[in-house]
């Protein structure tokens, strides 16, 4: 179920030492991490209907700060929502090229729940970790909006409530996802030199455009964040080890959509 590098050759994981930890996530600390704004959101938030969220982002510490990233339910039908970025935050952590980011995750198991960990900065500069959505139970889509590639994994491991492990590395000329210590997709494409950008985590809630909204009883919904690292390897000798061309630096993102188009599965 993995897309090999070209060649046919496994991608091979970084192999950092514990002093490349370059960042650990506190989802309570205030200096890493701003709660219920993002400027992926028009003007800054609350809403964003125009990329199908039913979202009303919320500061409230317990929508997101004990890593649980949750949506409650609005008398004027739009969710609450839990949004963490390191945007705008005292350190203001970005991810670079060649980082490694990963992250143990449960998924939600209601409907409308559409959870997301991604990067953004000025507009675009957008890496899609992982997006989910209950009403494919099995699949996870991955997303490079910088350089447009995507691949739309199923996997048995996947599934409404399950815990999964994922890895991103945010290759110069290949971003490269993992899941569960497999590697599922080498898009050959890469970040560019030149690329950064802000970590969003957070919980959107599905409008019914391309995927369902939630069910009429359901007034909650949840995901977690159990642990993030993002760990900064050493090249080893001059070699990054990405794959592919290197192209340009990478400023040319797209935009956070549910309607990015999913790829086959991988093989």
């Amino acid at each position: 179920m993995e897309e090999l590098a070209p060649g046919g050759r496994r991608p091979a994981p970084r192999r950092p030492t514990g002093s490349d930890v370059v960042f650990t996530a506190d989802f309570a600390s205030e200096t890493q991490w701003v709660a219920g704004r993002s400027w992926a959101y028009p003007d800054g938030g609350p809403v964003n209907p125009g990329d199908d969220k039913l979202d009303y982002l919320v500061p409230d510490a317990d929508h997101s700060r004990s890593g649980v990233f949750r949506a409650t339910r609005r008398p004027d039908g739009r969710w609450n929502t839990g949004l963490l970025t390191t945007e705008g935050s005292e350190e203001g952590f970005t991810v670079q090229p060649g980082d490694v980011l990963e992250a143990r995750v449960r998924l939600p198991q209601e409907i409308g729940a559409w959870p997301a960990i991604w990067t953004w900065r000025d507009g675009d500069q957008e890496i899609d970790v992982f997006e989910y959505h209950p009403d494919h139970p099995d699949l996870l889509e991955l997303t490079n909006h910088v350089r447009g590639a995507d691949r739309a994994v199923r996997d048995d491991a996947v599934e409404p409530g399950a815990w999964v492990d994922l890895r991103t590395e945010f290759g110069r000329r290949s971003v490269v996802w993992w899941l569960n210590g497999t590697p599922v997709f080498s898009d050959r494409r890469g970040v560019g030199r030149s690329w950064y950008a802000y970590l969003i985590v957070n919980l959107s809630v599905s409008a019914g455009r391309y995927h369902p909204p939630p069910e009429a009883d359901t007034t909650e919904m949840s995901f977690e964040v159990s642990s993030l690292v993002v760990r900064r390897p050493r090249a080893v000798d001059g070699d990054d080890g990405d794959d592919g061309d290197d192209g340009d630096d990478g400023d040319d993102g797209g935009e956070h959509s549910g309607a990015a188009t999913m790829g086959s599965p991988a093989e």
